[in-house]
């Protein structure tokens, strides 16, 4: 590999999937619900924040953000792949609606901190089978929601990737830091 090849891989921004689930494996149970997600800790979430200075999530995803009492990421660069191309961009978002693969792709190569998947199912599927994922730091909760949308949808590629640390936590919420495997 080339000197130059080299120092741009270790320049390169990682696509990181900050996420949490269930024991069975779903990110919302049905109806979106998130509720059973525990908020008592930080869990590394502010570390995990500090780290990075752009999101990208899928429409839904989005669209549950909007719940919220404010915007969660007021302070970061924020893009929403969708396939409606007629959405107007706001103030905190852009609104991507061509090839989100190849978006993303020159997004890593651009100059910044790490780059937050913040999901959603779909998202995570095709990032992951486009092997853009870099880093998984996978929260799952002590819980059993039954059905929802699922932490990567449809019929994802297998992919290896390598265990980088574990956390327990007293609340019985499982941390795992992932790293993919080349």
């Amino acid at each position: 590999m080339a000197a130059g090849t080299l120092s741009l891989y270790h320049c390169m921004r990682k696509l990181v999937l900050f996420i949490a689930s269930s024991l069975d494996g779903y990110i919302a149970g049905g109806d979106e619900q998130i509720d059973w997600l525990f908020t008592d800790q930080d869990y590394g979430y502010s570390n995990f924040y500090d780290s990075i200075d752009t999101t990208i999530s899928g429409y839904k995803t989005y669209r549950l953000s909007l719940s919220f009492d404010s915007f969660p990421y007021p302070d970061k660069k924020n893009y929403v792949f969708t396939r409606d191309s007629s959405r107007s961009d706001t103030e905190l978002v852009q609104f991507i609606s061509g090839d989100i693969v190849q978006f993303t792709r020159e997004l890593k190569q651009q100059p910044g901190r790490d780059i937050w998947l913040v999901g959603g199912g779909e998202i995570n599927t095709v990032m992951l089978d486009a092997g853009l994922i870099d880093e998984i730091v996978l929260s799952i909760h002590p819980v059993i929601v039954g059905q929802g949308i699922p932490l990567f949808g449809g019929a994802p590629a297998l992919r290896h990737f390598t265990t980088l640390d574990t956390t327990t936590f007293s609340t019985g919420l499982v941390q795992l830091k992932l790293g993919a495997t080349p």
